[in-house]
């Protein structure tokens, strides 16, 4: 199948995580368009299980969407870094514990339309307690729930995160 051909390609705007460019695309129809796209370094996320069958979750601030969302823990790939280890990072930085083993489940495109961001999706197990090290600008509570009542929540619209529903419904189907 054929690709489109990026014909020319302007940075808009450097961000702190990602870079906005606008690109001249001619695509496999032979159509040209001007395209927005988001150029990200991909991210990892992680579903924490607990020996007791509880998952941690977290409820954080998203200024974006005007409030707090219920998210999986996860973080931005640092230049150069695998995506295995941005996993163990984060979910150290962001819960306060550390695991003893971390699987990948999947990786999902959340934005095609408009972005290459990447986000793997791990599940962690033998949590043991670690130190929190949250970054200036997180603001979150980590909670500890059932994975029966993290699937519910998402068939009642409370999570509605893409990584997080993704990651828990793998979680759940690995569980049965």
């Amino acid at each position: 199948m054929q690709k489109a051909v990026c014909n020319r390609a302007t940075l808009v705007k450097q961000g702190r995580v990602f870079r906005l460019f606008s690109e001249n695309i001619t695509l496999p129809n032979g159509v040209t368009v001007e395209m927005e796209i988001i150029r990200h370094p991909g991210a990892a996320a992680i579903v924490p299980l607990m020996d007791d069958g509880t998952i941690l979750l977290l409820r954080q601030y998203r200024h974006a969407v005007g409030g707090y969302v219920w998210e999986i823990p996860a973080g931005t790939l640092e230049p150069g870094e695998d995506a295995r280890r941005c996993a163990w990072r984060e979910l150290t930085e962001e819960t306060g514990y550390t695991a003893q083993a971390i699987e990948k489940l999947t990786e999902i495109t959340p934005l095609p339309a408009y972005s290459d961001e990447r986000i793997h999706i791990y599940l962690a197990t033998g949590m043991t307690e670690a130190e929190q090290k949250l970054d200036e600008d997180e603001l979150l509570f980590v909670h500890r729930v059932t994975l029966k009542r993290a699937v519910a929540m998402i068939a009642s619209g409370e999570i509605q995160d893409a990584k997080t529903i993704a990651g828990l419904l793998l979680a759940a189907q690995r569980m049965d």
